[in-house]
């Protein structure tokens, strides 16, 4: 394969893409139509150069038999997934969450003092730091056992996650007392601009993980929770690899307990399982209260 004048350096062959994507979708479950090939080699191109392989063909051979191949494929997902996020995004639905649901969940949990919330698929972190705020604010849990578990694919993005250090667009919508009440000044660093540190008081009560949606022996290590974050998420996945993933967010849930998509996002021709929640400026999903009760031991030892 040879060098081209393009938007890479190499061009990616149909078959290469259709290799490339099947061994994406195989792993990490992400499903990407032929409209994608453009963005495969665009940003897969510097991994190529990188390793000092000949092209996408070799590269392919690399991810399926090299010794280092599994970790060259968390680098391959980490370059082919958008990580757009910013805290207090979508605040509708944030605000649905902390003034009807928050106060739904304190009724309901009162007597376990519990509330656990998890953000299946947080990036680098904003979402889960943001719950964690929205949770303080109500002040309704104060002295209770409260945890914000965050969860993704990308070890990077967790690691940023787990340092709670942010700057620049990741505040592009908060306001100047939350940034003070809730942020502390930190040095910045090579990238230079103000940095920002969520303070103690949030950070004590969120925990990061790395986690496969798909990965059936995964799920169970974050436990039973009252309220699942899982937006823009879906849309990585085909139609069957969302059923999986609902089943599962579906099993993880107590029975009341609460599920928040994307604007874009719905349950149709994935589940029936969810009853339709209307609040005053959205809509939520809800784990129907009855059948059988489940336990309400939340094990996180797995996401520390």
């Amino acid at each position: 394969m040879t060098r081209a004048a393009s938007s890479s350096p190499w061009r990616l062959a149909s078959d290469d893409f259709r290799l490339l994507r099947d061994a994406i979708k195989e792993r990490a479950g992400l499903h990407f139509d032929d409209e994608a090939a453009y963005l495969f080699e665009r940003r897969l191109s510097e991994r190529v150069e990188a390793l000092g392989l000949s092209g996408f063909s070799e590269y392919y051979k690399y991810l399926r038999f090299h010794l280092r191949g599994r970790a060259e494929m968390e680098e391959a997902i980490e370059l082919l997934t958008t990580k757009e996020t910013y805290f207090f995004r979508q605040e509708y639905q944030l605000h649905g969450f902390r003034d009807e649901l928050l106060p739904r969940l304190y009724e309901a949990n009162r007597a376990r003092r519990r509330l656990t919330v998890w953000s299946a698929g947080c990036s680098t972190g904003e979402e889960v730091y943001t719950l964690a705020i929205l949770i303080h604010q109500t002040r309704l849990f104060d002295g209770w056992d409260v945890r914000v578990i965050g969860s993704d694919l990308s070890r990077a993005s967790v690691a940023r996650a787990r340092s709670g250090i942010y700057r620049g667009s990741a505040f592009r919508v908060t306001s100047k007392s939350l940034l003070d009440t809730y942020f502390t000044e930190v040095p910045g660093d090579v990238r230079g601009g103000q940095a920002y540190q969520v303070v103690d008081t949030i950070r004590r009560r969120c925990q990061f993980g790395q986690l496969n949606l798909l990965d059936p022996s995964a799920a169970p290590l974050v436990g039973r929770v009252d309220a699942v974050f899982c937006r823009n998420v879906l849309i990585y996945f085909d139609v069957e690899a969302r059923r999986r993933v609902i089943d599962m967010l579906y099993d993880r849930l107590l029975p009341g307990g609460y599920l928040m998509l994307g604007h874009s996002e719905s349950l149709i021709h994935v589940s029936t399982a969810f009853e339709l929640v209307h609040l005053t400026e959205d809509l939520v999903y809800r784990r129907p209260l009855a059948g059988a009760p489940l336990s309400s031991t939340t094990s996180i030892a797995g996401l520390k």
